[in-house]
């Protein structure tokens, strides 16, 4: 790999800011020179240079990009109304992109946003640092090794707190489907879906402009079904105000000889019951955690939170720019997540289930 890498950072105080610390992340990397921080906020582009000893700072992230020689820019809002300018903006500098989740508000703008990387030979990785997890290695392992039987469905849900609904699904069912589709190893092909407020199917009068640029949403309670090649379904539900400690954010497999769940995050443990019955109560079986070395074996790693995970995903990133394949996080990868959230809009706009790659590219919600 090469040693060093010069790293273009945006940020976007009061809309967005820096994500989960992606622009620290990248600073602490011992093969990473930061060349640049944009920040539109005075203040914070002023605490974002000293935070990232970064050499220079600007106000306009495109003249940073025009004046700087940068290999990868991070994009560390998480608004994601700025989400396709400031790819475009990185893709015409020929620049490799790191960024957080999550992608873009449309199939059209990650279609656009793709075409303009793959023209360049760019890649793209996505904050989903559950991705890089050395446990979900194991995880997909130990399903691939029939510990749990034959795979049959996969269920997730939101946090289900004050977003519950369609903003829950945006901001927190990403992390449950990119999950999902990772440990099914397929793409979804169907998705069937209702959408609720306060008890009735969403119409037009309940669509409002969501927070943090989200765009169009609508929803205080959904319930969307995915089928998946193999006989697969998955699963995803958020109702408002409907979570409980210590939540249920995480995502359940279910074999037919047992279940495994894994939590987001990187490093994160996860659980195995071994058991046909999916019962525990009745079969006598008990919950085994699962570490990166294993069932029931500790965790030998000390690298866990945000920012170690943000360091494995741009250090895959760097690696598949130098070997002209696809991140282990893509922006394929995350097209097809905005899909299985636009197809929750589509199916219930349209009464039954919908295919997928969706035939509409735009947000559902304007022709409702």
């Amino acid at each position: 790999m090469r040693r060093t890498w010069n790293v273009a950072v945006i940020g976007s105080t009061g809309r967005g800011d820096y994500g989960h610390g992606l622009d620290v992340a990248a600073a602490g990397m011992p093969n990473v020179r930061i060349v640049g921080v944009a920040d539109t906020d005075d203040r914070g582009r002023q605490q974002a240079q000293q935070r990232l000893n970064a050499p220079q700072a600007w106000s306009d992230y495109r003249r940073m990009l025009s004046e700087v020689s940068a290999d990868v820019v991070v994009i560390c809002p998480r608004w994601i109304d700025q989400h396709r300018d400031m790819i475009l903006a990185a893709a015409e500098a020929g620049c490799h992109v790191y960024m957080e989740k999550p992608f873009c508000r449309t199939p059209a703008e990650c279609d656009e946003v793709i075409r303009a990387l793959e023209m360049r030979h760019l890649q793209l990785a996505i904050a989903h640092v559950t991705q890089y997890s050395p446990v979900l290695d194991r995880v997909q392992s130990l399903i691939r090794a029939g510990e749990i039987g034959e795979l049959l469905e996969i269920r997730g849900r939101g946090k289900e707190d004050h977003r519950g609904g369609g903003e829950d699904l945006w901001v927190l069912g990403s992390h449950i489907l990119m999950l999902t589709q990772s440990l099914v190893g397929a793409r979804a092909t169907t998705c069937s879906a209702i959408v609720r407020h306060q008890g009735r199917p969403v119409t037009r009068s309940d669509v409002v402009n969501g927070p943090e640029g989200l765009g169009l949403i609508a929803g205080d309670h959904l319930m969307a079904r995915y089928e998946f090649p193999g006989q697969v379904t998955g699963d995803f539900a958020s109702r408002r105000n409907a979570g409980a400690p210590p939540g249920r954010f995480a995502v359940q497999v279910f074999g037919s000889r047992g279940i495994i769940e894994i939590p987001t995050g990187y490093l994160q443990p996860a659980w195995i019951l071994r058991d046909g019955s999916w019962s525990p109560g009745r079969s006598g079986r008990h919950w085994e955690p699962i570490s990166s070395a294993g069932i029931g074996k500790p965790e030998p790693r000390r690298d866990t939170g945000y920012r170690s995970g943000h360091v494995a995903a741009m250090t895959d990133l760097f690696a598949a720019a130098e070997q002209g394949r696809a991140p282990r996080c893509s922006a394929e990868d995350a097209r097809a997540v905005v899909e299985m959230t636009a197809a929750v809009f589509e199916s219930h706009r349209l009464r039954r289930p919908v295919s997928l790659p969706l035939e509409i590219r735009g947000n559902p919600l304007t022709l409702l």
